[in-house]
């Protein structure tokens, strides 16, 4: 569970599945995710898998009352490059542009 402000108001319920590439997470797996968000009163839910997600899965959660969020593995591994989450830089580029000031009049 993750408290989506600093009052912890609003919670987001997160379940995480490490499959194998070519092992999809199956509605099945999505729909007990839900129900425990409906036990818990919950509206909010987030799915993170390192594979990806069976179409019937992306189906189902799209006519839901409660809001879930699949993340699958590119997804994921998109976000930790762009929040710089278990990355690392190896190469930087730097781009030089002209000085105009330095051919200046004196």
């Amino acid at each position: 569970m993750v408290n989506e402000d600093r009052l912890g108001l609003d919670r987001i319920y997160v379940q995480a599945k490490r499959y194998a590439p070519g092992n999809p997470v199956g509605r099945p797996d999505v729909n007990g995710f839900v129900g425990s968000l409906v036990g818990l009163g919950a509206t909010k839910g987030v799915f993170v898998t390192t594979s990806t997600f069976s179409q019937p899965a992306r189906d189902y959660v799209k006519h839901l009352a409660q809001r879930v969020i699949l993340i699958d593995g590119q997804e994921l591994a998109d976000l930790m490059i762009e929040h710089g989450v278990g990355v690392r830089s190896y190469r930087t580029v730097e781009f030089k542009r002209l000085d105009e000031d330095f051919f200046g009049e004196e």
